[in-house]
This record gives C-alpha cells, sequence and structure tokens, in this order.
C-alpha cells in the first residue's frame, strides 16, 4: 500500500524557511512589491498547493475565481479587501479564508508572510 504521508519537516519554522528570491509582484497597484513563494506540497493531480509566500508592503489585486485559498498569517500586517468594500485587518497568528469567486485587494502594511493552501477547480 502506498503512503500518502507528508514529510512534515518540511513544515517546520516556516517563519526562517528559505523560500528563494523575490520578483516584482504582477498584480501590484502601489508600492514597487517584490514577492517570494515556496511550494511546500502539492497534490498528486494537481488541485491542491500548499506553501509559503512572502511579500512587502503596497497594494495588489486577488482574484479567486478559479481557487479557493486559507492562509495563516506567519508574520507582518494586511488589509484585506473584498470588491465591496468590507475590510479586514490581519497579523501575526491570524487566519484568513478565500472562497472561490472572491476578489478584492490586499494592502501589506509590514512585509507580510504567509502560509497559504490554494485548492484549484482543476
Amino acid at each position: 500500500m502506498e503512503s500518502n504521508l507528508v514529510d512534515l519537516s518540511a513544515f517546520h519554522d516556516l517563519a526562517k524557511t528559505d523560500i528563494g528570491a523575490f520578483s516584482p509582484k504582477p498584480t501590484s497597484i502601489e508600492g514597487d512589491q517584490v514577492e517570494a513563494a515556496r511550494s511546500l506540497f502539492q497534490s498528486p493531480d494537481g488541485t491542491v498547493d500548499i506553501g509559503i509566500w512572502e511579500c512587502t508592503p503596497g497594494r495588489f489585486t486577488a482574484d479567486r475565481t478559479g481557487s479557493s485559498e486559507i492562509s495563516h498569517i506567519i508574520s507582518g500586517r494586511v488589509e484585506v479587501s473584498r470588491a465591496d468594500g468590507e475590510t479586514r485587518e490581519l497579523g501575526p497568528g491570524d487566519l484568513l479564508v478565500l472562497p472561490q469567486g472572491w476578489k478584492g485587494e490586499w494592502r501589506i502594511r509590514e512585509t507580510t508572510r504567509k502560509l497559504y493552501m490554494i485548492q484549484s477547480t482543476g
């Protein structure tokens, strides 16, 4: 029988995990934002991706039309605003759920690192 266990050592000390080189954020609309991400797990069918993402201060648009996302903020401060204007402030330890179809903006107040799980529709 094949084992489907994930190597949990990949998720150890996420605040210090190396996530690679930063590059310009393509959806940035304010600030000279750069971001980096490192995938720690992908499902065999490619519909689930779990990893770490970090981004510098500024503002960017986000569109979850084809996927949903759960994020746990590891460090930093953000404001997340839905298209209708509802805003939430988040910091270390906070959890954010963006259901499929969510659209809005992120305002990064302090360089922010998060653990994310994105589930695509396939």
